[in-house]
């Protein structure tokens, strides 16, 4: 969320970065709602301060003077009771609108309209060459019989599927090393909630615009479709130790979306699911620009060096103004290659907001003057799973059908190739 004295005094500013990100919001409706909410707050507050200062005087004074006092308190309750109401659905409309004001981009973002869009800015590893026809990961798992496809459906409906012996294993390793690797940066590991009331939703930014890719429950909770929800609640209404800033954490969680809109990409396999898991990191920081650049920079190394530990191809492409989120200042995916569709698909988001999430939480800390300022944040994944297990199956395939395992799950694994019919352990 902006700041509406910000937008006030940069409309031109908050248009053109509105346009940029192709999101429709009448801001022109947003100044008129607001003088009219001004003035009301102006006239209340002359009235109450009026009230105020007859309350004063009704106990001191005696007859006709007395009784002329009551009935002025009255009037003004009357009155303040009746701008009051007029105050509500001003209230209620100024409050929808500033909602639906995005960020404004960072002047490097591209413009474009899509992710098709997007600028690659680099690429890393040798896209594999292989002597046999390659197969894609649907067809590897389940040959290997570490995936079931069919019977996920049949009981979880369109997308549904089910990892089991190495394919649950192979998972699982991903996860161990993500731990391992990503806690030797310094990132604090947290298993957050996954259910979670509507206000953090508001809060990131996820709420309104993407309603209708959320989970919600009978009781109105909602289920996250990234931990980057709760871990941000965490601080909500808070006043940090400007201290103890930055604060980093690698939060692990299942993640749940609906992919409305979506039922004719992707229908096989693992790239776009209802349900899969993530571990994402997450940094609130100090309110400066080049710390958030900085944090922004550091966060998007890490999973690329992670990448580049798998031996998985890559690329990183820099967002356009269309592919933004509403409250994202600038934003890189890292797509990794995927052999039998002969593309790039995207596994990682690194993103900062400025102080768009925390003043939506309240999220402040003191500055060395001794001033409240909002902090910032920033998120970007560590890896999503099963997601990640694409590439890397495709990329690893070998012509038995087996798959090679990337040395650093090795450990986890227990083993260095998948093949049909092998044990767990060997």
């Amino acid at each position: 969320m902006l700041d509406i004295k910000f937008i006030r005094e940069n409309l031109d500013i908050v248009k053109a970065g509105a346009l940029k990100k192709h999101h429709e919001v009448d801001l022109d409706r947003l100044i008129e709602v607001d003088d009219a909410r001004r003035a009301l707050l102006a006239s209340l507050e002359e009235k109450k301060a009026e009230q105020n200062r007859v309350s004063v005087e009704v106990p001191g004074a005696q007859g006709e003077a007395r009784e002329q006092l009551i009935a002025e308190m009255k009037l003004l309750k009357e009155e303040i009771q009746k701008e009051e109401e007029d105050m509500k659905p001003i209230m209620e409309e100024w409050q929808k609108l500033m909602l639906q004001v995005p960020q404004i981009p960072d002047m490097s973002v591209p413009d474009g309209a899509s992710d098709e869009e997007n600028v690659e800015i680099r690429a890393w590893g040798e896209k594999p060459q292989f002597t046999f026809e390659p197969k894609d990961h649907v067809e590897i798992m389940t040959a290997l019989d570490i995936a079931d496809f069919e019977r996920g459906t049949k009981v979880h409906g369109f997308r549904g599927y089910y990892l089991k012996g190495d394919g649950a294993l192979l998972e699982w390793a991903m996860w161990n090393y993500a731990n391992q690797f990503f806690g030797e940066k310094g990132l604090l590991p947290i298993i957050p909630p996954t259910i979670v009331r509507k206000a953090n939703l508001y809060g990131t930014g996820h709420l309104p615009n993407d309603a209708e890719d959320v989970y919600n429950t009978q009781d109105e909770d909602y289920l996250t479709g990234t931990s980057e929800v709760s871990v941000m609640g965490y601080y909500a209404d808070e006043v940090l130790d400007k201290e103890q800033l930055p604060k980093k954490f690698l939060a692990f969680s299942p993640c749940y979306r609906r992919e409305a809109g979506s039922h004719g990409k992707d229908v096989k396999g693992l790239i776009r699911v209802h349900e899969f898991y993530k571990h994402e990191q997450i940094i609130i920081c100090e309110a400066s620009h080049e710390e958030s650049v900085q944090q922004h920079e550091w966060l998007t190394a890490n999973a690329e060096e992670f990448m580049q530990s798998l031996g998985i191809p890559y690329r990183v492409v820099l967002n356009c103004g269309g592919d933004l989120g509403q409250g994202q200042v600038k934003k890189y995916d890292i797509e990794a290659w995927v052999p039998k569709e002969g593309k790039y698909r995207e596994t990682h988001s690194a993103s900062y907001f400025h102080d768009f999430q925390t003043r939506r939480f309240n999220i402040r800390y003191k500055d060395a003057d001794g001033k409240l300022r909002y902090a910032h944040s920033l998120n970007n994944t560590a890896v999503a799973s099963p997601r990640i297990l694409v590439s890397l199956i495709e990329n690893f395939q070998q012509e038995d059908g087996s798959i090679k395992v990337p040395e650093p799950l090795q450990k986890y694994l227990g083993k260095a190739v998948i093949g049909k019919g092998d044990s767990a352990l060997q």
